[in-house]
């Protein structure tokens, strides 16, 4: 029971609100997942352990609807009740909302057949609805987008289960592609609302240069281009992809990350939006044939999803626990960590493909590390009451 200080007294608040708010469950679960799922991917490549799926699929299936779905929940639950001033799931609906997810990663770690899709799939649609109806409920509609975005994904879900039972006739990897479009569609529209505004707010005298028909123009070409990719369009489409690279590029060079360079909880959101140019750079090189697609896949990934992921489950952790908006060095070291985790990957690929298992072993290292990391600062941040007494 939440027990809050006397008045008076300059102790912080005791109890327990690991429930209070809905990124407090989803952050530490999707952080201590992301440390223990992939060195178990490491293993499970080596031989030493097994998964009921292809390890390939189960890999790439953890990491987007187990890992990435989690922190896409606790932002958007966090987010949605700013939005709209109205409480999203906390308490009993927001713990059963964890176990639900809970119960999903277990499900594909143990089991196989349909029962184990049922169980995997029943989160997002559970997640997503609770969530829609709020933003409705508020007539947020400048959000619906982002809010139908978990459902998007409870589709491409449904699609995966559906080609891994051989109920429908696709490629489960499609609808894995499929899933990683979404997510870093997600993150070029909140990138493009939060990070130049981060910037403005927290660099005195910062010069930015925006414009919405360039901003709008990335944004579509992004989706054009990773729509041709996923529906497997030929080497044409390589011009799609450079296109998108190109306007994103120079999208994010308006929004000035040079002058964030000097704090740590900047830097790291500019430095991982631009993995969405270099991944879409990869990827038409991949469709003229010159690269591997991995390469693409994990700038995207690892770059751009995992440094966005870790940039933003401390800022909001920090800000939402009522404590400064300021990086120390266990999470500048946990941001480097994601980030030669993406390089390590990426540069082995592209480079020195005679390394490329060296890469996977170094990349898969230092992201456990940046995420346990993650859970030695915040565990008792997030399961605690916000310091300055305050709900949620």
């Amino acid at each position: 029971m939440l027990q809050l200080e006397e008045p008076g007294s300059n102790e912080p608040p005791r109890g327990f609100a690991l429930f209070a708010l809905g990124f407090r469950p989803f952050y530490l679960l999707a952080a201590a997942f992301a440390a223990v799922a992939v060195p178990v991917w490491v293993l499970v490549l080596a031989g030493v352990l097994s998964t009921p799926l292809p390890g390939v699929w189960w890999h790439a299936h953890e990491m987007l609807f187990g890992f990435a779905a989690a922190v896409i929940i606790g932002f958007l639950f966090t987010a949605g009740r700013n939005w709209t001033g109205l409480d999203t799931p906390s308490g009993a609906p927001l713990a059963a909302l964890a176990l639900l997810w809970l119960a999903g990663r277990l499900a594909m770690a143990l089991g196989s057949g349909p029962w184990a899709a049922a169980v995997d799939f029943a989160f997002l649609p559970a997640a997503g609805g609770a969530l829609l109806r709020v933003l409705v409920r508020a007539g947020s509609r400048r959000n619906y987008v982002v809010g139908a975005l978990p459902l998007l994904l409870a589709t491409a879900n449904l699609f995966f289960h559906l080609a891994a039972l051989g109920v429908i006739a696709l490629d489960p990897l499609a609808a894995l592609h499929a899933a990683l479009a979404l997510v870093v569609m997600l993150e070029s529209l909140i990138a493009g609302r939060v990070v130049p505004m981060f910037t403005f707010n927290a660099v005195r005298g910062v010069k930015q240069w925006r414009n919405p028909k360039l901003e709008m123009a990335a944004v579509v070409a992004t989706l054009v281009a990773l729509a041709a990719w996923v529906f497997g369009a030929g080497a044409w489409a390589a011009a799609l992809s450079l296109l998108a690279a190109v306007l994103q590029l120079l999208r994010v060079a308006g929004w000035n990350g040079w002058a964030a360079r000097g704090q740590p909880l900047l830097w790291v959101l500019h430095l991982s939006v631009l993995w969405i140019p270099l991944g879409l750079a990869l990827l038409a090189a991949s469709q003229l044939g010159w690269l591997p697609r991995s390469a693409a896949i994990h700038a995207m990934a690892i770059g751009a999803t995992g440094g966005l992921i870790i940039g933003m489950i401390t800022r909001t952790a920090l800000g939402h626990t009522g404590r400064m908006l300021k990086a120390g060095k266990l999470e500048t070291a946990a941001y480097a960590l994601v980030h030669l985790a993406a390089f390590a990957r990426v540069v082995t690929l592209t480079a020195v493909p005679g390394m490329a298992l060296g890469g996977i072993h170094l990349a898969a290292t230092a992201w456990a590390l940046a995420f346990l990391l993650y859970l030695v600062r915040y565990l008792p941040w997030l399961s605690s009451p916000r310091v300055d007494g305050r709900p949620g």
